[in-house]
């Protein structure tokens, strides 16, 4: 099949499930309060887009989720060496991490209210929930099963366990590393949307939200529509740059992180 025909069966399903949506909607085949038109969405779209709105909520989101993720990887990374290469203390950590990976981050949202109030914190923290294990665990994963020949070489070169960890497991680490930090993108993208809808004053929870509240279905169908959206656009360009990192392993790094 040619990239055309790719292209195209990539666009087939949307496509169809877009033309049900409009012939059905002209049709009257469903309520069109329950179920708004395609039309009608677009009207709103475009309407929220001019009065920057839209624009507003969508930014706000995306800096909650790329403050949290910063911090999650930040945590995350730094604890994985360090387990990953002093093994002798993975047990004294594991059981606590384990309990807390249980946890659902939205579950955490009333306890970090009581803590923190209701700014920017308790929902930069969910975010945080949300990524810490995806990267901890992948990047944790990648140092553990690097091939013991190779650090043993490095040790026969007297190389430091700094160098050996920079040159020898690290790259062999990164698409492990790579594919958690874009599943960590994917929860913490979800989890903000699910803190705005608890408890917000903006973002796109809180647009859905508000216009539930406000018996305004053309409003939630746009938000569910954007999240997709922004969360799709979001995944494909850092898709493209984990493809551009690890230019020597592109097909295990694709073969990974494309399910």
């Amino acid at each position: 099949m040619n990239e055309f025909g790719k292209k195209l069966q990539r666009w087939m399903l949307p496509l169809t499930v877009l033309a049900i949506w409009a012939v059905g909607s002209q049709l009257g085949l469903w309520n069109r309060f329950l179920i708004p038109s395609p039309l009608e969405v677009a009207r709103v779209c475009i309407r929220l887009l001019f009065t920057g709105e839209l624009t507003r909520h969508v930014l706000v989101s995306l800096g909650r989720v790329g403050a949290g993720f910063a911090m999650a990887f930040c945590l995350a990374f730094p604890l994985a060496a360090l387990l990953g290469m002093q093994r002798k203390y993975f047990d004294w950590v594991n059981p606590t991490l384990e309990f807390i990976r249980h946890i659902p981050p939205l579950a955490a949202i009333p306890m970090l209210i009581l803590w923190f109030g209701i700014g920017e914190a308790p929902k930069i923290l969910v975010v945080i929930l949300a990524t810490f294990f995806p990267i901890f665990l992948n990047t944790l994963h990648g140092i553990i099963q690097c091939d013991e020949r190779l650090i043993e070489v490095g040790k026969s070169f007297q190389l430091s366990q700094w160098n050996i960890f920079r040159r020898i497991i690290l790259p062999a680490a990164l698409p492990s590393l790579l594919v958690g930090m874009r599943l960590g993108l994917g929860y913490s993208w979800r989890a903000i949307v699910g803190a705005e809808l608890i408890a917000a004053s903006s973002g796109i929870g809180y647009m859905i939200l508000d216009a539930e509240q406000l018996s305004r279905p053309d409003v939630v169908v746009l938000g569910m529509l954007i999240i997709g959206i922004v969360g799709s656009f979001v995944d494909w360009v850092f898709f493209r740059l984990a493809k551009n990192v690890t230019p020597w392993t592109e097909k295990e790094a694709v073969d990974h992180a494309s399910y």
